[in-house]
């Protein structure tokens, strides 16, 4: 029996309806609210030209609220269909708790390499949950004006620096560093991170203290801690009372030669008129050594398992690992850059300048961000105090070696040992 005209209408109505739903509109969650205008104006329309038949509406919460309700909102099935990842143990509870896909073998994986994917990954590599997005570099801005002044070249070793910082430090016209202790965060997350790797090597030291091959009494760890400690003589007189926020403050006004920083505060100082910055890595021990930065993962992107729209955020995934994605993002985040293997031309001279470094040296991450934050005391709040302390005089480096190991070993079993 043949149908009527009423039920075709009603088959069509039903297939253009299941169409429409599985195009939808994609909604992502991130932290990053200052991105927003970005996201709206340029990512999402890029995106949608070459896909016209899927909407993107970036959806930010404030970074401070960002874990908490994005838990809440996953656990209640109304969060977005794709979540921006913090890196490491953040992201990865909630791949064990089975909020997000595994993406191994997802297209545009492809485009990253083992270490770019570490910090989106089951401890043991064998799942990946998050795709790549962009990292940031660690190193030292200095202040062109100055060193033309006093005839000063960037440092390449140690020994370079401190004749630098001495130099400065003689001619008394302005301060040798930018630094404060009165945010700790800032003694351990910029200074130790930054100057760290060439004592340990890298991720081989990295790794070493996760396997229980090193300890933070051995000789690489105490060398970065004597470092640490003789930056500290070249601090003013109210370093103690110095916030973060002061340090780029009298760095921006031309009263401090070099800043110890990284590439997230190009853009920062991008804003100051007439301020003349050059860059250099973190100076090796003595000319010759192979050098390592801190090229540390930040932000990457991963599939809400309970999405509806899987299809279409697996394309948007896609073209985040994409050549043009990694152009624009790199580009128009300045200091934040693209973790795929595209070969990228990066416009700002600064941020060129320090993501060249990656073609000369060893790339790692932040020592203690992956599987050593996870006992009691917090490795984090311990490197926070002792490096804070050895900048202002307070603690020795091996008395900063001791106190660091003594509280690993209470609570990681390969340390025990």
């Amino acid at each position: 029996m043949p149908l009527g005209p009423a039920i075709h209408r009603l088959c069509l109505l039903t297939l253009l309806g299941t169409a429409s739903a599985q195009a939808g509109t994609l909604v992502i969650e991130s932290w990053r609210v200052d991105d927003k205008t970005l996201w709206e104006t340029v990512l999402i329309p890029a995106f949608e030209k070459k896909h016209p038949g899927i909407t993107v509406k970036f959806s930010p919460t404030a970074p401070t609220e960002y874990d908490s309700s994005l838990a809440a909102r996953l656990a209640g099935g109304t969060a977005g269909d794709l979540i921006t990842c913090r890196p490491f143990d953040v992201s990865l509870s909630l791949y064990k708790k089975g909020h997000l896909d595994k993406l191994d073998g997802k297209p545009g994986m492809e485009n990253f390499t083992p270490v770019a994917k570490v910090a989106w990954q089951t401890d043991d590599g064998k799942d990946a949950f998050c795709m790549p997005m962009a990292s940031v570099i660690h190193g030292f801005l200095y202040n062109k004006k100055i060193f033309k002044k006093l005839n000063l070249q960037p440092p390449k070793t140690e020994a370079d620096l401190f004749t630098v910082l001495d130099a400065v430090k003689k001619d008394g016209s302005v301060a040798p560093l930018a630094l404060g202790t009165a945010d700790q965060w800032e003694s351990s997350q910029i200074v130790f991170t930054n100057i760290g790797p060439n004592h340990w090597q890298g991720e081989a030291g990295r790794k070493a203290l996760i396997d229980g091959k090193a300890k933070f009494t051995d000789p690489q760890f105490i060398s970065a801690f004597e470092q640490m400690a003789r930056l500290g003589t070249y601090l003013g007189k109210g370093a103690s009372a110095q916030t973060y926020g002061d340090s780029q403050n009298q760095f921006a006004l031309g009263r401090a030669a070099i800043y110890p920083t990284g590439s997230w505060d190009i853009a920062y100082f991008n804003q100051t008129p007439g301020l003349e910055l050059g860059a250099f890595a973190p100076p090796v021990k003595k000319a010759g050594d192979k050098c390592y930065i801190s090229d540390h993962m930040d932000i990457g992107l991963g599939i809400n398992k309970k999405s509806k729209n899987k299809d279409d955020a697996g394309k948007f995934l896609a073209w985040v690992g994409s050549q043009e994605f990694a152009d624009i993002y790199t580009n128009k985040v300045t200091g934040f850059f693209s973790l795929s293997t595209h070969l990228i031309a990066v416009r700002d001279p600064l941020a060129k300048q320090m993501f060249d470094w990656r073609a000369s040296c060893g790339s790692t991450i932040r020592l203690n961000a992956q599987v050593l934050n996870r006992g009691t005391p917090s490795m984090e709040n311990e490197l926070w105090n002792v490096n804070a302390q050895l900048l202002n005089g307070k603690l020795t480096p091996k008395d900063a070696a001791a106190k660091l190991q003594a509280g690993f070993a209470k609570w990681y079993a390969p340390q025990q040992k």
